[in-house]
């Protein structure tokens, strides 16, 4: 990725929104389209999605056998080929995600029906359950596949990767991250 963004960059990084990953006419089906909650500000700095680093995103989705190598954010464009894609719930960038309301999350919530909708993945994997929950209205949600769809997309809630959430160990990160590629090859 090369030099991280100085103090300067990043102030003028928030409220920048990032192009989302997704499959172009070349590429496989969407298997999975993963959706952060918004970009931080090293990713809008740098327009690459989990670009922070100790951000575990690219790491654990490698260990999880979803990816055949450590990518790093900068190769982002390499997931389509995986079909494998990235959003975000909500296109704001911002420090810290709780500096979103719960109406920027709703409204990310509505763009996200019609994005799968147009894409139609096999699975939308939601990472954080906070932004999950608010998005969608699903108070008790917990970790895991969700008996929600939305059309054909099933919907599986991952632990956010933030170095932020350090009660999620990368270990248990990397399990869920598995069952989810375990459910995506069946």
């Amino acid at each position: 990725m090369g030099r991280l963004p100085d103090r300067d960059e990043l102030d003028r990084a928030r409220g920048r929104t990032i192009p989302d990953v997704l499959p172009g006419p070349d590429d496989p089906p969407l298997r999975v389209l993963f959706c952060g909650i918004n970009p931080g500000l090293v990713s809008a700095a740098t327009g690459h999605h989990y670009a922070r680093p100790g951000n575990r995103f690219w790491p654990v989705l490698h260990e999880s056998g979803l990816t055949p190598r450590l990518l790093t954010p900068g190769e982002q464009g390499l997931l389509a080929g995986l079909g494998l894609g990235i959003t975000n719930m909500a296109p704001r960038a911002t420090a810290r995600a709780d500096e979103l309301t719960d109406d920027e999350l709703v409204a990310g919530g509505e763009r996200l029906r019609r994005l799968v909708g147009d894409h139609r993945p096999g699975w939308l994997a939601v990472v954080g359950i906070g932004a999950y929950r608010t998005a969608f209205g699903r108070r008790g949600a917990v970790v895991g596949e969700q008996d929600d769809r939305l059309g054909d997309s099933r919907i599986w809630v991952l632990p956010n990767p933030s170095g932020l959430n350090a009660h999620w160990s990368r270990a248990a990160m990397v399990a869920e991250f598995a069952r989810l590629r375990g459910a995506a090859e069946r």
